[in-house]
C-alpha cells in the first residue's frame, strides 16, 4: 500500500479510534475539529486520498459510512500506516457497525411549527439511529421545530422531527409542507375548495390554502420520528 502523509496518517487513526471508542465513524466536522482542519473540503481531501491509497472505503461521499480497509488496521487494533506501530487501543479488531439496522439521518435545517419559515436546505450534520425507531423506509431528513404550533401532537420548540421525503399525504397526518416559499409543520387537510394546514394548538388558527394555489410538489414530506434533547 501506498505511503501516507503525516496529516492522511493523523486522520486516518482518528477514524479508527472513533470506531473503536463508539462504534462507529466520525463525521466530517468532527474530523476537522480534532485535527484542526479548518474547512470540510480539505477534510474530504484527505479522505479521497486515503481511499485512493487503499485504507479506507466510503459510500456515496457519507462520513458515517467511512471503514478502514482490512489491510489498514493491524490485527491488535492500531492502523496500519507508515510503519507506525502505535496502538491506538488494545481491542482485538476494528466493530463493524450494522449497517442493515442503522441509518444516517442529514439535519437540513429547521422548519416552522407557527407562521412558515424559511427552509434551509444544506445539511448541516447527520444523526446516526436505529432505522427500527423511524418505522419508514425510504429518504429521511430531520428539521428542527421552531415555534409552538404542534405542541398538542407532541412536538415542541426545538425538537428535530425526522421527515420521509414524498409528495402525497394521508388526511390527518403531520407533513412539513412549502406555503410560497416557506415551510411549515402542520396536520394535512384537503378540503373541497382549500387545503388546510391544521396545527396542534387549541390557540392557534389554521393556514388555509386556496385550491388553485396549491402544487403538486407543495409537500416536502411526512413527519415519521420526533426527538428531543432531556
Amino acid at each position: 500500500m501506498q505511503k501516507l502523509t503525516q496529516r492522511q496518517q493523523a486522520v486516518l487513526e482518528y477514524i479508527v479510534e472513533s470506531i473503536q471508542d463508539r462504534g462507529y465513524p466520525p463525521t466530517l466536522r468532527e474530523i476537522g475539529n480534532h485535527l484542526g482542519i479548518r474547512s470540510t473540503n480539505g477534510v474530504n481531501d484527505h479522505l479521497r486520498a486515503l481511499e485512493r491509497k487503499g485504507y479506507l472505503t466510503r459510500e456515496d461521499m457519507k462520513s458515517r459510512t467511512l471503514r478502514p480497509t482490512t489491510g489498514a488496521v493491524r490485527p491488535n487494533g492500531s492502523s496500519r500506516t507508515n510503519g507506525s506501530s502505535s496502538q491506538l487501543h488494545s481491542h482485538a479488531s476494528v466493530p463493524e457497525v450494522d449497517d442493515v439496522d442503522m441509518v444516517d439521518i442529514p439535519i437540513l435545517g429547521r422548519v416552522a411549527a407557527g407562521l412558515p419559515l424559511e427552509a434551509v436546505e444544506s445539511a448541516m450534520d447527520t444523526v446516526r439511529i436505529d432505522r427500527m425507531l423511524l418505522g419508514a423506509t425510504g429518504e429521511i431528513y430531520g428539521l428542527r421545530i421552531v415555534g409552538d404550533s404542534m405542541i398538542e401532537a407532541g412536538i415542541h420548540d426545538g425538537d428535530y422531527v425526522f421527515v420521509k421525503k414524498q409528495l402525497e399525504a394521508r388526511r390527518g397526518q403531520i407533513v412539513v409542507c412549502m406555503v410560497g416559499d416557506e415551510a411549515t409543520c402542520k396536520h394535512f387537510y384537503p378540503e373541497k375548495q382549500h387545503i388546510r394546514l391544521e396545527p396542534a394548538n387549541s390557540q392557534m388558527a389554521p393556514i388555509l390554502i386556496p385550491r388553485t394555489d396549491w402544487r403538486e410538489t407543495s409537500i416536502l414530506g411526512v413527519v415519521v420520528g420526533v426527538f428531543r434533547k432531556v
